[in-house]
């Protein structure tokens, strides 16, 4: 990849990879934006010390499970950072 987001080309002969990239490039943003609210509540200190633990935990196998999932369909995170034109990549580089 030369290290641009790609946009989504359909392609008749790949279309469940292409599906499967777009899918999981939704759950990206999605599993980011978690991720984000859950640091601001944590550094707000609305949480106590087992909820931190438990969000961490889940968090994390949350990202476990998409790179379980990256791998099955042969994608890596790049794949999943869609090009949105004028509004730039889908996903955060943090």
């Amino acid at each position: 990849m030369n290290g641009r987001p790609r946009r989504v080309e359909l392609d008749p002969e790949a279309v469940g990879q292409d599906l499967a990239a777009l899918v999981l490039a939704v759950v990206e943003l999605l599993r980011q934006l978690m991720e984000r609210q859950a640091l601001r509540r944590i550094d707000q200190g609305d949480l106590d010390d087992e909820q931190v633990e438990k969000l961490g935990l889940t968090l994390m196998a949350l990202e476990d499970r998409m790179a379980e999932l990256r791998e099955h369909f042969g994608l890596t995170p790049e794949d999943l950072n869609l090009d949105l034109g004028p509004l730039g990549p889908l996903l955060s580089t943090e």
